[in-house]
């Protein structure tokens, strides 16, 4: 099926300032049609080898060859089956296979066009065949506009956690088509919010305190209001520029990244007890997470209690789950959730490292977090 274009409205941009590896993040509704001329300008003469997902490609991928080749940008593609099930090694080799028969060379480019999973995927098939090619992100879900599409973080999973296999590969472009969440079912979009109130949460009150006045117009989809952005893509674009702050300063998550975690060791643990399936999304374990995040850190005496439970309230009203119970396909214990939370990619020498919150918008990097501590946490939350 391909799903009519968009009339584009006028393009909001942000940028990841690294140097001479910084790139523009475009966003608005109708921005897809500009690829052909965006990749035509930034890779003159390269050929284009599009990667996405079953469900996307029935929307999306006549719409995007269309665009391409209008530009005179000979394209390919490769689908993978949908879900998480796909950041695997198997559908890591099919890719890179399929890039490499294709004769996709050095000086051509990979579209990743799909959600987080397609993103994480094509990324890291980009950094690896030839030893490196370069890839334009095309985020389709809210979830992978706002967080998984900005930074440079690719890989796949492992049978001991997520994201354990993987590269460092900032994309050359963004393209953030606020029209392509229309199509977004209800679940997959309020999985991709969590990553939005996430953003605010860690460092901007304010910004959580707007989100707080106006999600539901960006649930809705609400139109342009006078001189200002519509809600949908002013969250998209704040969102974009907290993260895209955070990135320049530290690409490597050597230090300040590690807060846009939040939620993430807990909300990991989760994915991998519920086997990385649609019985937990990754947006809805992350807002488990960070429920958990906001209540261990009130129970440490780090910020009032009224303080967490505003951020969870807040979590809820939009229909995300925020206790490990709300999920009762999801069996597991405090031993086998201490397990996964030791495979964190924040583990240093054993110790675990949790990002804890003194208030709404104040998080920090707490290193060497008593084990015991939260392992009691957990059995309480699990009981």
């Amino acid at each position: 099926m391909m799903t009519a274009a968009v009339p584009a409205s006028a393009p909001m941009s942000a940028t990841v300032g690294l140097g001479d590896r910084a790139y523009d993040i475009v966003i608005g509704r109708g921005q897809l049609g500009s690829i052909g001329r965006r990749v035509a300008e930034l890779k003159p003469g390269a050929k284009a080898a599009i990667v996405t997902d079953e469900n996307v490609a029935r929307h999306y991928l006549a719409r995007t060859e269309a665009a391409l080749t209008e530009a005179g940008v000979a394209a390919m593609h490769v689908a993978v089956p949908p879900g998480e099930s796909s950041k695997s090694v198997a559908s890591f080799e099919r890719v890179c296979d399929a890039l490499i028969a294709a004769r996709i060379e050095r000086g051509d480019i990979v579209v990743a066009l799909g959600g987080g999973v397609v993103g994480d995927l094509a990324g890291f098939a980009a950094a690896s065949v030839r030893r490196g090619l370069d890839f334009v992100q095309v985020p389709t879900s809210l979830l992978a506009q706002v967080d998984s599409s900005v930074g440079g973080k690719t890989g796949i999973n492992s049978r001991y956690g997520k994201n354990l296999i993987g590269a460092f590969h900032q994309p050359r472009l963004v393209i953030a088509d606020t029209a392509l969440l229309d199509t977004l079912p209800p679940r997959e979009f309020r999985a991709g919010y969590a990553e939005v109130a996430k953003h605010g949460l860690l460092g901007d009150a304010d910004y959580f305190a707007w989100l707080e006045a106006n999600w539901r117009d960006i649930f809705s989809g609400a139109p342009v209001r006078g001189a200002n952005a519509a809600p949908r893509d002013h969250a998209v674009l704040r969102s974009i520029q907290i993260k895209a702050a955070v990135v320049a300063r530290d690409e490597r998550e050597t230090g300040e990244r590690a807060l846009l975690n939040l939620g993430h060791t807990f909300g990991h643990a989760f994915e991998a007890a519920a086997g990385f399936s649609d019985k937990l999304l990754h947006g809805e374990a992350v807002a488990i997470g960070i429920a958990c995040a906001f209540e261990f850190s009130a129970r440490l005496g780090l910020l009032p209690q009224a303080e967490a439970e505003r951020a969870i309230r807040h979590i809820a009203s939009v229909g995300l789950p925020t206790h490990i119970r709300d999920v009762p396909a999801v069996k597991t214990n405090d031993d086998a959730l201490m397990g996964l939370i030791g495979q964190d990619k924040k583990v240093k020498r054993g110790k675990l490292t949790f990002i804890l919150v003194r208030g709404i918008g104040a998080s920090f990097v707490a290193n060497d977090v008593d084990p015991a501590q939260v392992r009691a946490f957990l059995a309480e939350k699990l009981s």
